[in-house]
């Protein structure tokens, strides 16, 4: 007989306060194949992918879509290629895009793009991680190329909306791992406190010009900028910022962007999506493997830390709802997490 398990899914993509917006449904635990792991989840995060694709991907009532990308949890089980995990492993991993998400007691991922968990964080702590911490990294280092280590000249980046949940451990790298001055954007009490936490030397207010902000912050231009939301309200006093022979990269979807005024100043442009390994099966897939052991060092080292802001109960149908809602206001400091029991 097959095993069943109860996963929290959608239909049709509907306004989060409606009933089916998500819901609750029955389905078979699926098995591990090939380089797979199955992952007994104990915890999953909340990130805006979820209600980007909740809105414009379609399931049915047959075959509901599975959200979720972002879990901690215990491999029950490996596929017979598979030789970074055992049964057992605790792990912490974002799952890809192209196939079924992490809402579920019970889920399948590539080992190669899972990390050991961090011995020092609980599931929850863990669980706001991996997506995030992908993300920051490669926009740090593999897209803008910012050096590694305290030696060397002094150079600026300017994280934008740096306390969220990316902003918030692209701030900590930045920090812990580069000689940057680091610069993060907030516009209210609780999120410049935040932010400052995190690490950043100076906090502007992103509400306001952000070009005469830094003017004022005594940094009127900066080497490198991460964008990591409302790209299109700040793109000209990004264009203004950035220095000659600078570096951007933006992770948000703006509906259009002139880039046509960054060439007067030799500007690289560049975007990051931490699905892109996963999705094209990269030869390199195996570095989110990497630098997710590298980010778990960090943790259980003291220099980084999780950036969990809340729990919202467990991984229910009216939990979940709570959580997107909570995204969807655009108030959400850090990351927020549900149990999976």
């Amino acid at each position: 007989m097959t095993a069943k398990m109860v996963a929290v899914g959608y239909a049709a993509s509907l306004p989060i306060a409606q009933e089916r917006s998500l819901f609750e449904f029955e389905t078979a635990v699926p098995r591990a194949q090939g380089r797979d792991l199955l992952v007994r989840v104990h915890a999953v995060s909340v990130n805006p992918v979820d209600v980007k694709v909740r809105m414009r991907k379609q399931g049915t009532e047959a075959e509901p879509v599975v959200l979720g990308w972002d879990a901690a949890g215990v491999v029950e089980a490996v596929g017979a290629d598979c030789r970074l995990f055992k049964p057992g492993d605790q792990v912490y991993y974002a799952g890809s895009i192209t196939r079924p998400g992490t809402n579920a007691p019970f889920h399948l991922v590539d080992e190669r793009i899972v990390g050991h968990k961090p011995r020092s964080l609980s599931f929850v702590e863990a669980a706001a991680l991996p997506l995030t911490s992908i993300t920051a990294w490669e926009a740090l280092f593999d897209r803008l190329q910012v050096p590694v280590g305290k030696a060397g000249p002094g150079r600026s980046i300017l994280i934008v909306g740096a306390a969220g949940g990316v902003g918030s451990i692209a701030t900590q790298l930045a920090r812990r791992l580069t000689p940057l001055t680091v610069i993060g954007t907030a516009s209210r009490p609780a999120t410049r406190d935040w932010v400052l936490k995190a690490g950043a030397h100076l906090v502007v207010d992103h509400s306001k010009p952000l070009a005469e902000e830094l003017k004022r912050a005594g940094h009127p231009e900066v080497d490198y900028i991460f964008a990591v939301t409302a790209s299109d309200r700040h793109w000209m006093q990004l264009v203004a910022a950035i220095k000659p022979q600078g570096r951007i990269c933006m992770i948000d979807d703006p509906p259009t962007l002139d880039v046509k005024p960054l060439k007067q100043k030799s500007v690289a442009f560049m975007w990051e999506l931490m699905f892109t390994r996963s999705t094209f099966q990269t030869a390199d897939m195996q570095a989110q493997h990497d630098l997710l052991g590298e980010i778990a060092a960090l943790i259980d080292e003291g220099l980084i830390r999780t950036t969990l802001s809340g729990t919202f109960g467990r991984l229910t149908a009216a939990d979940l709802k709570r959580a997107h809602a909570q995204l969807e206001s655009g108030t959400t400091i850090g990351k927020v997490v549900l149990e999976v029991k």
